[in-house]
């Protein structure tokens, strides 16, 4: 056969070979293009998760913020000086670095859109920029004076706060740390308590404060920054209410095992309450006849070797006061809620609400705890 006349069979077999390389391009589209939308449902369902959580998050903070927000610890709260103006020079940092943030940023967008590449320019030199004074002096100078500011601003408030003379008329406590509960002494009314601060609302108080073994911290983010307690040095602070109500506080340096059971609760109340609660702190142990039993098994044990109640005994000074114990809402500074069932529990074995606590299990019988669980309850 001569190569001039056509071959039928070569030509249908690069028909099929066409058809089959159309189709498979197909396939490879129809493969791509399937690929194509899982990846945007993908993305689009990450989309939504991240606005579900964005949802999320606003409606807790709409709830939260609805709530009794006194009682959570809070530095965008405060409720008293010098706390208030810890937040605002707080905020004058962060509206100082939000402009610089703007500023450097800004800069940083103008520079990318208005220098970059164009077409056209892959032949051409970009031009040769080898410095600029004003720029240099500019971005010198303006942090220095920033910098300057701050520092100027940080100094006076620490003076503010740093107060060591008590002002006029204010009302004199000396705090205690021990590991891990408050004593508060209050010096102008010559009597003790534990764990539960109480201060007149719209006076200064003003705090001297010790540690009996390690450091501690005292801080009531509502209220006042933190300030150390220190063993063989008193450190000084002071608070001015604005605002009645209740607010906790924490010890905020790790003191060991039961460090994040040292709470403190600060009630803030109207001056005539305050005045009302002074008068029955001031008070003898109320004696009830009918819980004898349970305070002579106190008065006969090792509890007197450590708590003092006026009018009872008073050689005790290791642990808690517990003259007036039932006006406290918690006891072992916040490891549980003072009632009898719990007065019952932490008596018999304190490490129940509080492992490491120093206070030993008492080696008293059923019947003789209760009793002093009795006993306990009439100190109102």
């Amino acid at each position: 056969m001569s190569g001039d006349h056509a071959n039928p069979l070569g030509d249908q077999c690069l028909t099929i070979e066409s058809d089959t390389a159309v189709q498979s391009l197909g396939e490879r589209r129809i493969v791509g293009a399937g690929n194509f939308l899982n990846a945007q449902s993908q993305k689009k369902n990450r989309i939504r998760k991240l606005a579900f959580l964005v949802l999320a998050i606003l409606v807790w903070a709409s709830t939260s913020s609805a709530q009794d927000s006194f009682s959570q610890p809070s530095l965008l709260n405060p409720a008293a000086e010098p706390a208030a103006g810890i937040l605002d020079f707080g905020l004058l940092v962060i509206w100082i670095c939000l402009g610089i943030f703007i500023v450097v940023f800004g800069a940083l967008v103008f520079t990318l859109i208005q220098f970059r590449a164009k077409p056209g320019d892959e032949e051409k030199e970009p031009p040769q920029v080898y410095g600029s004074e004003q720029l240099e002096l500019a971005w010198t100078i303006i942090p220095i004076l920033i910098v300057i500011v701050l520092g100027l601003i940080t100094a006076g408030r620490i003076f503010v706060l740093q107060k060591t003379e008590p002002p006029p008329e204010s009302l004199a406590i000396r705090i205690v740390g021990h590991q891990w509960w408050w004593e508060l002494q209050y010096e102008d009314y010559d009597f003790i308590t534990a764990n539960e601060l109480h201060l007149p609302v719209n006076q200064v108080a003003f705090l001297d404060l010790e540690s009996q073994d390690v450091i501690h911290s005292f801080w009531v983010p509502q209220l006042s920054g933190k300030t150390d307690l220190v063993p063989n040095r008193v450190n000084h602070m002071w608070i001015e209410p604005h605002e009645t109500g209740l607010f906790v506080g924490q010890c905020a340096e790790y003191c060991g095992t039961q460090h994040a059971h040292m709470l403190l609760r600060v009630f803030v109340h109207t001056e005539e309450d305050f005045e009302k609660w002074v008068a029955d702190q001031k008070k003898e142990a109320r004696r009830v006849a009918s819980v004898q039993a349970g305070r002579e098994t106190f008065e006969q044990t090792a509890c007197i070797n450590c708590h003092t109640v006026r009018g009872v005994t008073e050689i005790g000074q290791f642990g808690p006061d517990l003259t007036h114990l039932m006006s406290r809402t918690t006891i072992g500074a916040g490891a549980a809620a003072n009632d009898r069932e719990n007065l019952i529990t932490w008596i018999t074995d304190p490490d129940h609400f509080k492992p490491g606590a120093r206070m030993p299990a008492m080696k008293l019988d059923e019947s003789e705890i209760r009793q002093v669980a009795d006993y306990l309850m009439t100190l109102k």
